[in-house]
């Protein structure tokens, strides 16, 4: 009998040793691996940072061992969710900055302004967040009080969408320009005869704020890392960065100071920079993806310098505007397509986006999936939808709920038709790339899955939902936030999904957004975030 014992022991323990070492292990949990079959499963196992086995608890134990055992108590695991449009270095400069977000009258953000100086004793004051549609008188500021409270300290603020810039009268002498300057593709606003301290758009241009110190641009990148991954985000499409920025990055993920997976939309608004990396090449790690530009094809709704084919319903002749005249958009469009690189223009306005459309039909011609994106595609005239067929619609389901107050009196009702259209625009394409704009939005990924689906503001407000005849399904919206993102980056076979072979990118959540009531989706919480399988928050 003893015999016995020691040989079935021995057994099991040639078995326990056939059985595969991994770095991790995750079991009972409520997985949706959002693959081609959309299956949900209770177990995977990691190694080297990437999945080698999902599937049930038996199979994953069966076969494998670690000494990370993650029992999972049921809990909702999606893969890491990718950000298919935001603002990643400039919301970390923006906690180095007065911030403004939120705040519900003019007043507030003096008094923001004031007690931001007497902290910091700034030689510059900046900032961003105002929103003159969120206040009781929904009308673009003056600089007067400005000018009062700091006569000698310049101070330039950006408006919430960053397409309009609030400045006083010490931003605008060290500027050197006046109501007489001329404008092509902004505009100085003007009233009385004299500067509101308003500028849209191109006009900002003229306003030269200090740039940030290095030690101030790796602590941004730092900040912006840790906010993101405390929401589940694991890759982040940063929409217009320069060469600077993307080599301090790149110098950043190399000592590992910088985790975050990073798709780099080059800013196209520099000649030189297009030039250089064309010239350069696609540059591509395990972190850093650079292979598209981020061009500007008009101005924001917010600020009215949307370019629209017809006059905006509540200004007279007034149209908005293309930021460059319509045959540079040829030239660098042809630039790009003679190369391997994507083209990424933000368009909202519906003349904007007609523009955008037939200039990249003209120059893809029979490229085949180049996977170029508009950003927004806000604002869309019925015979323009056709033309989504193959091209890709990069949207921010948050913008929706946030104009929803006061779009339709910009545009009017029958313009409203073809705005926020998502499902219109799935259906064409048939993928979609989800994003937030931040910090133009919040960061938080559950409000956009929440706007997506459904289409109401945290207040639970409207009863019935805001145009949901556009609404997306939870399903097609998590692929939006995932594989179809990564997809949108040509990065849709390493990650996207929990599947053998791609990144071990996961979050675990604090209840299920595919089955939770809807009202209870804005309250999700990330548990923890999980980056090549290393938990990262």
């Amino acid at each position: 009998m003893k015999k016995l014992s020691l040989i079935i022991a021995f057994l099991f323990l040639f078995i326990a040793c056939q059985k595969e070492k991994v770095d991790l292990i995750v079991i009972n949990s409520n997985t949706y691996t959002v693959n081609d079959s959309f299956d949900v499963v209770a177990a995977f196992a990691v190694k080297n940072g990437k999945f080698v086995a999902v599937g049930s608890n038996e199979e994953i134990q069966k076969k494998y061992q670690s000494d990370n055992l993650i029992d999972a108590q049921n809990q909702t695991i999606v893969p890491g969710l990718i950000d298919a449009h935001c603002h990643f270095y400039r919301m970390g400069l923006q906690q180095q900055k007065v911030s403004l977000e939120g705040t519900k009258s003019y007043d507030e953000v003096l008094e923001k302004l004031v007690a931001f100086q007497k902290e910091k004793n700034a030689t510059f004051i900046t900032g961003r967040g105002w929103d003159q549609n969120d206040w009781e008188v929904k009308e673009f500021p003056t600089k007067d009080k400005l000018d009062a409270l700091f006569p000698k300290i310049p101070v330039a603020i950006r408006r919430v969408d960053g397409h309009a810039l609030l400045v006083n009268q010490a931003a605008i002498d060290l500027a050197g320009i006046d109501e007489n300057t001329k404008v092509s593709g902004g505009e100085i606003i003007v009233k009385d005869g004299k500067m509101t301290g308003v500028l849209i758009d191109a006009a900002m241009d003229f306003i030269k704020i200090p740039e940030p110190s290095k030690l101030e641009a790796i602590q941004g990148l730092l900040d912006a890392q840790k906010i993101c991954f405390s929401y589940g985000l694991t890759t982040v499409d940063d929409a217009g960065i320069d060469k600077n920025t993307i080599e301090l990055i790149d110098s950043l993920h190399q000592t590992n100071d910088l985790k975050m997976r990073i798709y780099a939309m080059i800013s196209g608004d520099n000649q030189a920079q297009i030039d250089y990396y064309i010239n350069k090449g696609i540059y591509k790690t395990d972190k850093l993806n650079v292979r598209s530009f981020k061009v500007y094809g008009d101005g924001a709704l917010g600020s009215r310098g949307a370019a629209m084919r017809k006059s905006y319903s509540d200004r007279e002749n007034h149209f908005g505007a293309l930021i460059y005249a319509p045959e540079r958009y040829r030239e660098i469009a042809r630039q790009i397509a003679a190369s391997e690189f994507q083209m990424n223009t933000h368009a909202i306005g519906d003349s904007a986006n007609t523009w955008l459309l037939k200039t990249y039909k003209e120059v893809l011609k029979n490229k085949k999936n180049s996977r170029w994106r508009i950003e927004h595609a806000q604002i869309i005239s019925p015979e323009d939808f056709k033309n989504f067929d193959n091209i890709l619609p990069s949207v921010q389901p948050t913008h929706a709920t946030s104009d929803m107050y006061w779009a339709q009196d910009r545009i009017g009702k029958e313009r409203m038709k073809g705005a926020y259209a998502f499902k219109d625009l799935l259906n064409v394409y048939g993928k979609i790339a989800l994003g937030t704009d931040f910090p133009v939005e919040e960061v938080n990924p559950f409000l956009t899955f929440y706007a997506a689906t459904i289409r109401k503001d945290k207040a639970n407000y409207p009863e019935k939902g805001f145009q949901m005849e556009n609404a997306l399904s939870r399903e097609e919206t998590l692929k939006g936030m995932t594989i179809w993102a990564a997809y949108s980056n040509f990065e849709e076979h390493e990650k996207g999904s929990i599947e053998v072979g791609k990144f071990a990118d996961f979050v675990i959540l604090s209840q299920d957004i595919m089955k939770v009531e809807g009202k209870e989706i804005p309250k999700t919480n990330v548990k923890s975030t999980f980056l090549h399988g290393e938990k990262v928050y």
